[in-house]
C-alpha cells in the first residue's frame, strides 16, 4: 500500500470519526520540491498529522497554519522558500517556493472529500476542486464515476458551471493544477482561483521517432497533460537534450516498446520516424495496444505503400482505417512547431467527435457538452 493511499485511509477514518481536520494541499511550486503539485497533509485538532507536502522542509510551519484555520480563523494560501540546502537533503539539485492552501474542512467539504478519496483508493477516476479565493474559499465540488456533487455556493453561479466543465476536462488527461476565473466567473480573468486535484492517471503519448517533429511535438503535449515518451532505438540519434526536454526518452525498438505497455483510449501514438523498418512494426503494435489514436508522417503517396505492406503482413481493412496519415488536420503546416499544432488538433478534434472544422463555420457548441459522468 503506498504512502498516498494510506493517508486517504486515515483521513477518510478521521471523517467518519467527526474530526475537525484541516487540510493543507500544494496547489503550485517554483523551480524545485521535493514532492508534486497535489500533495496534501491531513492535521486534526489533536496535532495528529497524516501525509507531507514537502517531506519535512516546511510541516511545522503548517502545523500551526492547521491550528489557526481550525480555531476558526479563514482559509488561506501560504508561501515557503526551500532552501538549495534542503533541497539537496532530499535530492534535488536546488531549491524553489511552494504554495499551500490550508482550511477547514466542512461539514459540506468532508462529504464530497470522503467521496473522492474513496474513488482514489479504488484506483477509479475522480477529482476534486477547491476554490481558492472569494468569500467561499474551501468549497469543493467533486467528480466520480458516480456523477457530480458539490458546488461553490453564492455568486457567481457561472463559475461552477465553468469549473464543471475544466475540471471534466483536467480528469480526462489526468491534469492537476491551477484553474483562474474571472470575477463573474468567466474563463477570461484571474480573480478567482480553483485548484483541480486529478486523481487519474495522465493520458499518455508515446512518439516514435526522435526528429525535428518529436520534439516540437513535445513540448505542445506537456502542456496539454501527456505523459510523453520519444521512442527511437538508435541512441545516437535520441541522445539531445531537445528529446528529453519535454519527454522520457527510451533507445528501444519501437514495437517491442509499445508491446510491453498498457494504452488506452486516451493515449496516443505517433509514428514519426520515416523508416519502414521502424514505422510498420510500431504500426502494428501500435494498433493492437488499445491506444485510441494512432497517428503517423508522411506524404499521401507514402501512406499509400505504407498500407499495401501493412496489408501484406496481415493487418485488417478496419485497423489500416484507423491510422491517422497523414496526421494533423489540414492547416498548410509547414516548420515542425506548425506541424505539432496541426497533429494535436486534430487528436483534441478526434477525441470531442469534433471535424476540426473553423468555429464561425461550425453549428455545434463551442465547448464539449459532456454528462460529466466519468467512467470508471
Amino acid at each position: 500500500m503506498t504512502i498516498e493511499r494510506l493517508s486517504f485511509e486515515v483521513a477518510r477514518e478521521w471523517i467518519a470519526d467527526g474530526r475537525e481536520i484541516a487540510v493543507a494541499t500544494l496547489i503550485e511550486t517554483e523551480g524545485s520540491s521535493p514532492l508534486e503539485v497535489g500533495a496534501m497533509m491531513f492535521v486534526d485538532a489533536e496535532q495528529n498529522i497524516e501525509g507531507s507536502i514537502t517531506g519535512g522542509c516546511v510541516e511545522s510551519a503548517l502545523v500551526e497554519e492547521a491550528q489557526a484555520v481550525l480555531s476558526g480563523e479563514p482559509p488561506r494560501v501560504q508561501v515557503y522558500g526551500i532552501s538549495d540546502e534542503i533541497a539537496a537533503g532530499v535530492g534535488l539539485t536546488c531549491g524553489g517556493t511552494v504554495h499551500v492552501f490550508v482550511e477547514r474542512l466542512t461539514a459540506d467539504s468532508k462529504a464530497v472529500f470522503d467521496e473522492v478519496l474513496e474513488a482514489a483508493i479504488k484506483g477509479r477516476p475522480a477529482a476534486i476542486a477547491a476554490l481558492i479565493d472569494g468569500e467561499t474559499a474551501g468549497a469543493r465540488l467533486a467528480m466520480t464515476p458516480e456523477g457530480v456533487s458539490g458546488g461553490f455556493g453564492g455568486e457567481p453561479e457561472l463559475l461552477d458551471v465553468t469549473a464543471r466543465r475544466e475540471t471534466e476536462g483536467m480528469l480526462e488527461r489526468g491534469i492537476t493544477g491551477i484553474r483562474r476565473y474571472g470575477e463573474d466567473g468567466a474563463v477570461m480573468g484571474s480573480a478567482l482561483r480553483v485548484f483541480v486535484h486529478s486523481f487519474a492517471k495522465p493520458a499518455r503519448m508515446v512518439i516514435i521517432g526522435a526528429i525535428d517533429f518529436s520534439a516540437a511535438t513535445a513540448a505542445l503535449a506537456e502542456q496539454l497533460g501527456y505523459g510523453v515518451t520519444i521512442v527511437d532505438p538508435r541512441e545516437p540519434f535520441i541522445r539531445s537534450k531537445r528529446f528529453s526536454k519535454h519527454a522520457k526518452v527510451a533507445v528501444q525498438w519501437p514495437d517491442s516498446y509499445l508491446d510491453s505497455e498498457e494504452l488506452d483510449e486516451r493515449d496516443v501514438v505517433l509514428v514519426f520516424s520515416h523508416d519502414p523498418k521502424l514505422d510498420e512494426p510500431a504500426l502494428i503494435s501500435a494498433l493492437a495496444s488499445g491506444a485510441g489514436y494512432v497517428g503517423a508522417l508522411g506524404s499521401r503517396r507514402t501512406q499509400s505503400k505504407r498500407v499495401e505492406r501493412l496489408a501484406e503482413l496481415g493487418v485488417s481493412e478496419a485497423d489500416l482505417g484507423r491510422i491517422f496519415a497523414p496526421c494533423g488536420l489540414d492547416l498548410g503546416a509547414r516548420t515542425p512547431a506548425e506541424t505539432a499544432i496541426s497533429i494535436l488538433a486534430e487528436v483534441i478534434a478526434m477525441q470531442n467527435e469534433r471535424k476540426g472544422e473553423s468555429l464561425s463555420d461550425a453549428d455545434v457548441p463551442i465547448h464539449p457538452r459532456g454528462n460529466t459522468h466519468i467512467q470508471g
